[in-house]
């Protein structure tokens, strides 16, 4: 109880330099009417001049804090744990920010519909995935880090505790600006609603709906399998019912069809260059699904189940199933 109090505190405290930093640059703003071009030189001046630039640059400023309040703080604190946890739930918390920072920054104009209709979807894209994320940890506060961290950890050794930065933090700030940029753009460009907008809306929550239908059939498999091992009974070897029938992925294509259906929203606004955001984190995922394929294939009492499996299922897009190759099957 003590390990999880704490890790709660620290997950509420971790974000707190910026939005202050932020909120007193707001309210500098607010007081000077926007009023920031550069001052006179001087000493006296130098909180104009960080003002100013905040001002004038919003993205290199989220970019700022991110690689302040998230890359360094979150690393220190994770090496100072043994565990680097926050980033994992953070995943599902800094979209929602970066949505929030683009929307009030003093520079941002837009469509009020647009505007509301993705803060409203990001609120429950958010909400679903933080459900996921602590009914997965089974209600902890930082109980592990992702396995995939474990791995790296295994293969660095004593350098993991400065390579562990560029992996875990610095190319997370690449991925999470990277396909955000949506909600800059949803922020910056006033233009009215259209039958765009909607279809974006609709991929959107079709994204939710599969990926939330999808991790609850993973999590309620898992708990089976849990409490079958209790009772000292055979597990089973492969969840391939529900959704899971027709992909064997489909929690990862509802993810994906949430981050290209926001890419919509910028394309509409005649910002097409958004979508390298969601491409880069589409082939990341590629490769996140090889590593778990093979994870999957290492454990002795599924990998029989899981060949025929892979033969069988499409790897993301739900689809209809296929045929077993007899050929594989005789060889063996």
């Amino acid at each position: 109880m003590g390990r999880n109090l704490k890790n709660a505190v620290i997950a509420f405290l971790t974000p707190l330099p910026s939005l202050l930093f932020y909120h007193y640059f707001l309210g500098y703003c607010s007081e000077h009417e926007c009023d920031v071009s550069s001052p006179s030189n001087g000493s006296s001046h130098f909180p104009s001049l960080v003002w100013n630039w905040c001002y004038q640059h919003p993205i290199l400023l989220a970019n700022l804090l991110f690689f302040l309040n998230v890359d360094l703080l979150f690393w220190i604190i994770g090496l100072l744990q043994s565990c680097h946890w926050l980033i994992d739930l953070y995943w599902t918390v800094i979209p929602v920010l970066l949505m929030h920072y683009y929307a009030t920054h003093p520079l941002a104009k837009y469509n009020p519909w647009r505007s509301r209709a993705v803060m409203l979807i990001t609120w429950v894209w958010s909400m679903r995935l933080t459900h996921n994320y602590f009914r997965r940890e089974k209600w902890q506060w930082g109980a592990r880090e992702d396995w995939r961290f474990n791995n790296m950890r295994q293969q660095y050794g004593k350098s993991w505790w400065w390579v562990c930065f560029f992996p875990i933090y610095v190319a997370q700030q690449v991925f999470l600006i990277g396909i955000c940029m949506p909600f800059y753009v949803i922020h910056s460009v006033d233009r009215p609603w259209n039958i765009w907008d909607f279809v974006a809306v609709v991929i959107c929550v079709t994204g939710i709906i599969i990926a939330y239908y999808a991790d609850t059939q993973l999590y309620n498999f898992v708990t089976r399998n849990e409490k079958l091992k209790q009772l000292g009974k055979p597990v089973v070897p492969n969840l391939d019912k529900g959704i899971w029938h027709y992909s064997r992925h489909p929690n990862y294509f509802g993810e994906q069809l949430w981050w290209w259906g926001l890419v919509i929203f910028g394309w509409n606004l005649e910002c097409s260059w958004t979508a390298v955001g969601a491409l880069i984190n589409s082939m990341c995922l590629a490769y996140v699904t090889l590593l778990v394929e093979r994870r999957m294939l290492e454990k002795d009492y599924r990998a029989e189940a899981y060949s025929v499996y892979q033969e069988t299922t499409s790897v993301w897009v739900p689809w209809f199933k296929s045929s077993p190759k007899e050929g594989k099957e005789k060889d063996n």
